[in-house]
């Protein structure tokens, strides 16, 4: 469920590292320190803002995609009639990536807030100044911005989107194709590169990423390259070539030391700069967001060592599993299983162990469940980490929000990898699939010492980790083809959690897993292949039309329309 606090104190935070930077803003010269035009900031400024407003895209897209693959909750019967997808739920991801005025999104124009914004006026201080790092950065985020909005939206603004200082703002910009922006943005990522190797005359006052491993910058730019390599490579028949080539090089994000994300704090207040999912459900009034059934039980029956950390559980016993069904907190405890999933052996409504969520789809109302529902962990939201204490939540508790979101890690390059590998055999890719569980589990196993209140005995083992990864293993082996890869991708979903754009990508280039739990619908429409456009966009453009629906494809996906592509709708 996406729900607009969520991401106030995330506006806020931007306005707490314009602040608090190297730089100091004479207050009397902005009515909103949060929206400077280029006369009143510097580099260092804007860059600080971009990089902040980056993380809460990145956030904000996640979830937009993670709801559609069961990494995140789906909260919608009928996928082109879903709330959170509707144009005016948008405006926000897309006030981010272009610019706002005062919280309005505007076709074009206005000198404020907005990442792109901020790199268009940043960029000539950053040229004239020969500041190759500040512009490096700003190239590698305006590379990732602009694909995801592609992903997402299709055809979207670029080339007119946001002009320079001293050029004529463009009023209805029109849209550029998505394979054209695909182009500029690894043009963008060469630039980055051939910046991040050159000697500027001063280095950015903060790098909210890599801390000034310029050299990890250059592995982000081409570990960037490689994802956008392989999502065209439906439609360029180089694109595998190229992926391997980065490959052969050794120049990307291979270790987890190198993985690109952003880092949380713990502040609730003035501003709240904890993490977005930890903030919103770590609450006086319990939490305020569903996981997702399917990816809870898959890792419960698997035995999965993460499971401890990405979900807190607030109660040991679940209406309808250990405890009698209850109408007033779960209401399907007392209804029949669908027919659907029956006949597919879905899990339905509950689940045992205290696993308190909702099956994909589910749009029953909200009730008095925030301190009995399960709730986000200490991977990768800074939560709790579950020692099976079930003594609920409180604000503070758990790591106090101080997560990640993590945009690029290495673990999901072995993923990559081995999908490319299973292109020619199936059975290619296995040990890639295992050394990518293996950098998963060791990632989020470190974050268990962040809950400094929680009893780590209950902390998997290495034995119980190497039972794990050698019972894929045999799965694997035992496995047809199709089994294969829909092995791949159950835990390459399961390592995104906290980051659902690659898995909705992979989702409609892939049709996989098979496996999904489907919607709780059983004619729940055609599958979203791609977002409406925001309405504050098509309503203060007179250059685009609304879409039809959200069956538009990007043009990447050249699979089969839905409601046939994917298999698990």
């Amino acid at each position: 469920m996406k729900n607009i606090h969520k991401y106030l104190g995330l506006v806020l935070l931007s306005g707490f590292f314009l602040m608090n930077s190297c730089e100091s803003v004479e207050l009397d010269l902005t009515e909103n320190p949060n929206q400077l035009r280029p006369d009143q900031s510097s580099a260092d400024l804007f860059l600080n803002s971009m990089q902040v407003d980056f993380a809460t895209f990145t956030e904000l897209m996640s979830w937009n995609g993670g709801d559609l693959v069961r990494i995140s909750y789906l909260n919608g019967r009928n996928y082109q009639n879903i709330a959170n997808y509707a144009p005016a739920q948008l405006n926000l991801e897309w006030q981010l990536a272009y610019q706002a005025d005062d919280g309005q999104a505007l076709a074009s124009g206005l000198e404020v807030n907005g990442i792109l914004a901020d790199i268009r006026a940043m960029a000539p201080e950053a040229e004239e100044s020969e500041l190759f790092y500040h512009s490096g950065m700003a190239q590698v985020i305006e590379a990732y911005t602009i694909v995801t909005l592609v992903d997402f939206f299709g055809d979207v603004p670029y080339s007119e989107a946001i002009q320079g200082e001293g050029e004529t703002p463009i009023l209805n910009p029109n849209v550029d194709s998505g394979a054209s922006i695909y182009d500029a943005a690894l043009m963008l990522l060469d630039d980055a590169i051939a910046n991040f190797e050159r000697e500027p005359l001063v280095e950015p006052a903060n790098d909210f990423y890599y801390d000034g491993n310029w050299g990890n910058w250059i592995k982000a730019a081409n570990t960037l390259k490689m994802k956008i390599y392989l999502q065209r490579r439906l439609v360029d028949p180089s694109a595998i070539d190229s992926f391997n080539a980065i490959v052969s090089s050794e120049e990307y994000i291979d270790d987890t030391s190198e993985d690109f994300q952003f880092q949380w704090g713990t502040n609730p207040v003035q501003p709240d700069v904890r993490h977005p999912r930890y903030a919103d459900n770590y609450t006086p009034s319990g939490g305020a967001d569903y996981l997702p059934n399917w990816l809870m039980n898959y890792m419960s029956i698997n035995e999965d060592p993460r499971i401890r950390y990405y979900f807190y559980r607030q109660v040991n016993a679940v209406p309808g599993q250990e405890i009698a069904p209850n109408e007033e907190t779960i209401a399907c405890s007392l209804e029949p299983t669908p027919a659907h999933y029956i006949d597919g052996g879905f899990t339905f409504c509950t689940l045992p162990n205290g696993y308190w969520g909702r099956d994909h789809g589910q749009n029953a109302g909200i009730p008095p469940d925030g301190f009995t529902r399960t709730i986000y962990g200490v991977y990768p939201s800074g939560g709790k980490f579950d020692d099976s204490s079930f003594d609920g939540l409180s604000v503070g508790s758990g790591a106090g929000g101080a997560g990640i979101t993590p945009i690029l890690l290495a673990s999901w390059v072995d993923f990559m990898k081995a999908e490319v590998a299973m292109l020619t055999s199936p059975a290619a890719g296995k040990q890639l699939l295992l050394d990518g569980i293996t950098k998963s589990v060791a990632k989020v196993r470190t974050f268990g010492s962040l809950d400094s209140g929680a009893n780590q005995s209950f902390a998997p083992t290495d034995g119980n980790v190497t039972n794990f990864i050698n019972n894929v293993d045999a799965a694997f082996d035992a496995a047809s083809d199709s089994g294969k890869w829909d092995l791949l991708a159950e835990q390459y979903f399961v390592s995104l959690f906290g980051n659902g754009i690659d898995g909705y990508n992979f989702y409609r280039r892939t049709g996989l897993p098979t496996t999904l739990q489907p919607n709780l619908e059983p004619e729940p429409g055609a599958f979203i292949r791609s977002l409406n456009y925001p309405a504050d966009f098509v309503n203060n453009n007179s250059s685009v039309n609304p879409k039809a629906d959200q069956t538009v494809q990007v043009f990447w996906d050249t699979n089969a329309a839905s409601p046939t592509f994917p298999a698990a709708n």
